[in-house]
């Protein structure tokens, strides 16, 4: 004769149903939540888009505050960089410019890197503008320094000179001081045309700065550090194939 069936508690049986409902709608919810990576990246790719497209429209803008600022950038001549670093050689005054610089244009980088890890990046048109402009016054001036270390300095007027230190930041290389038209071209339209291109062309290689958990401060620095160092390499490399020793410049000139 079979024995009376065990007792069961009500509900039991159902429970692990239960459990499988709870955990299905659980995982229904996390798939309808956004990514929050994939949100900060399209956010970041919008935003280089939209800084992108306000650096070209300020490039001319841009153009004119450095035209007008570089004669006004402090720039030492031979004698005060030799009394500075006295007993070093061309080179090693040049080695030590070049370090300055990079140093110099990392820390700005760093500082724009830093701002675009913010939640909400202030103003970044206008701080990416600010950091191309700041870099470019560095290398301005480094620019024109090493070309007072070799011994071949821009000639003219303060503004002549520094259009033509302008116009080898734009090309990338030294300036020809036997050839007149190194210096005048620098003022024209063609020569500001080619130097607000350069402007646009170095701000657009800064844009990835701006992509949120792509990088930051470190990546910022990284950045300006190695294009400083890569025109430094550039306008030295064209320098040495038209140095001056420093000789022939402390002789005095034959009466």
């Amino acid at each position: 004769m079979a024995g009376p069936v065990p007792f069961r508690k009500k509900g039991k049986v159902g429970a692990p149903a239960a459990d499988d409902g709870e955990r299905g709608s659980a995982d229904q919810r996390r798939a309808a939540r956004p990514d929050r990576a994939a949100v900060g990246v399209r956010r970041g790719v919008s935003l280089v888009r939209r800084v992108g497209s306000g650096a070209r429209a300020g490039a001319t803008v841009l153009t004119e505050r450095l035209v007008d600022a570089a004669p006004r950038i402090p720039v030492r001549d031979l004698a005060t960089l030799r009394a500075q670093f006295p007993g070093l050689g061309p080179e090693e005054i040049a080695d030590r410019l070049v370090a300055g610089a990079t140093a110099g244009t990392a820390t700005v980088g760093a500082g724009i890197g830093a701002a675009a890890m913010l939640p909400v990046p202030p103003a970044m048109t206008a701080e990416l503008a600010a950091e191309t402009l700041a870099v470019a016054a560095v290398e301005f001036k480094l620019i024109a320094e090493l070309h007072e270390v070799y011994g071949v300095p821009a000639t003219g007027t303060v503004r002549q000179r520094a259009a033509a230190y302008l116009g080898a930041w734009t090309e990338q290389r030294g300036i020809q001081v036997s050839k007149p038209s190194s210096v005048d071209v620098a003022l024209s339209a063609q020569m500001k045309r080619e130097l607000r291109q350069q402007l646009v062309k170095r701000t657009a290689r800064h844009l990835p700065t701006l992509t949120p958990l792509m990088v930051g401060a470190t990546v910022g620095a990284v950045l300006n550090r190695r294009d400083t160092r890569k025109l430094a390499q550039r306008v030295r490399a064209d320098l040495r194939r038209r140095q001056m020793p420093w000789g022939d410049l402390d002789a005095p000139s034959a009466p």
